[in-house]
């Protein structure tokens, strides 16, 4: 499996209290390794896929250290450097409850372009990939674009994470459905489903994008995952239960693990399945790789 996306350099901070503003709030805060494709392809291994490549655009400050923290976790690291933009940061807090809000600066993720791209990484290859952050800024989309209309020419099934309904009302749900036309999976959570269609239930949402993707996946947190495909949910999954830490990462270890199961052969909700029991017992650590991830220095 090639996966395409961002490697991100996480710095999360747990506060049990509400943030006090103008003064200081306690928090626990780790620097992590991160990022949507980064984690969904540690988690495609942990899942028992052993062969994970990632593409991904870091900067020269932390390009080392992103590459052991990949091979470490069983990942084929193919990082491009970017000597002009540093690696992208996310600032990543976590309330009591385990709910997280994100603060981005892309970096240099969203300059992957398609210089970066050849058809020839596709070499091997049995699904590419993408993390929808590549469609929010022009050079990636641009790559992602190419990556996906070689991967369809080369018969290669492509999946696309929409990765972020913030992003995705910046950028128009039409825009985004147009780029990434011609995946074979669309994997979404509840609000980004409810961005891409403007159906306030995901059973409604799930159900529309499958008229225009073969599969549809629409993540619920702690209430599972629904699977859709031509225009109806076919089936709803539970997600087993969990005392969760840090909902950082929960849907790139569903991704992760769905994508493995799937080249293992398992059906969508088998699959699905699998994807559940990896976001529940991702919300139990903290941070988005699997538990017990090498720690790099």
């Amino acid at each position: 499996m090639l996966v395409v996306g961002d490697v991100v350099t996480d710095v999360v901070a747990r506060h049990r209290t509400p943030l006090a503003p103008a003064t200081d709030t306690a928090a626990e805060i780790r620097t992590l390794p991160g990022g949507a494709g980064s984690n969904a392809a540690c988690w495609a291994v942990r899942s028992g896929w052993d062969e994970v490549r990632l593409l991904g655009r870091v900067g020269t400050d932390a390009a080392d250290w992103h590459e052991r923290a990949l091979r470490g976790a069983g990942v084929r690291p193919l990082l491009v450097p970017d000597a002009e933009a540093a690696t992208a940061t996310v600032i990543a807090l976590v309330d009591g409850s385990s709910e997280r809000t994100f603060l981005t600066d892309s970096g240099a993720a969203l300059r992957l372009s398609p210089a970066d791209w050849s058809a020839g990484l596709l070499d091997g290859v049995a699904r590419l990939h993408l993390s929808g952050y590549l469609f929010f800024a022009a050079p990636s989309r641009g790559a992602a674009r190419r990556a996906l209309r070689d991967a369809r020419e080369a018969g290669v099934p492509v999946s696309v994470d929409p990765a972020s309904a913030g992003f995705l009302a910046e950028l128009g749900a039409d825009r985004f459905l147009a780029a990434a036309e011609g995946a074979e999976t669309l994997l979404p959570n509840a609000d980004e489903a409810r961005s891409l269609t403007g159906r306030d239930e995901p059973e409604a949402a799930a159900a529309e994008l499958s008229r225009r993707f073969p599969l549809v996946v629409v993540t619920l947190g702690a209430a599972g995952a629904l699977v859709a495909e031509g225009g109806a949910v076919i089936a709803r999954v539970a997600a087993p239960p969990a005392r969760p830490v840090d909902s950082t990462g929960a849907g790139d270890a569903f991704t992760g693990a769905f994508l493995a199961a799937r080249l293992r052969g398992a059906d969508p909700v088998r699959a699905a399945e699998a994807g559940c029991r990896a976001g529940a017992e991702a919300v139990t650590t903290v941070g988005g790789r699997p538990p017990g991830s090498p720690i790099v220095d």
